[in-house]
């Protein structure tokens, strides 16, 4: 269950984040209204998630994959561009999640 629960809370996380965008900086009322909610509902979900895992290891998991999902999604939906030391960057956010998960004795297996 936890890591179910982990992958609703990076996909509100991530809707969250998006919606900022679209809000433009609060302006527009109902992408600022999704923000509110889905980071609401991702609150939520991650504090489940601490039911079984550690506070630290969770963030490293939520904070990354949001990060690595919000670039995606800026590059294929807001157009931004990343250079080489972004993607190398990005490369070693998923590198770190994948020890974590392979080698942490803090996750569940």
């Amino acid at each position: 269950m936890p890591y179910i629960y982990l992958a609703i809370a990076v996909a509100f996380e991530t809707i969250g984040t998006s919606a900022m965008q679209a809000s433009q900086q609060f302006t527009r009322l109902w992408p600022s209204v999704l923000v509110v909610a889905a980071y609401a509902i991702s609150f939520y979900f991650l504090s489940m998630v601490l039911r079984f895992m550690p506070v630290g290891v969770v963030y490293a998991l939520w904070s990354g994959l949001g990060i690595v999902f919000i670039a995606m999604i800026g590059f294929v939906v807001f157009g931004q561009k990343l250079d080489l030391p972004a993607v190398l960057g990005l490369g070693l956010i998923i590198t770190g999640i994948v020890v974590i998960q392979l080698f942490s004795n803090a996750t569940p297996h």
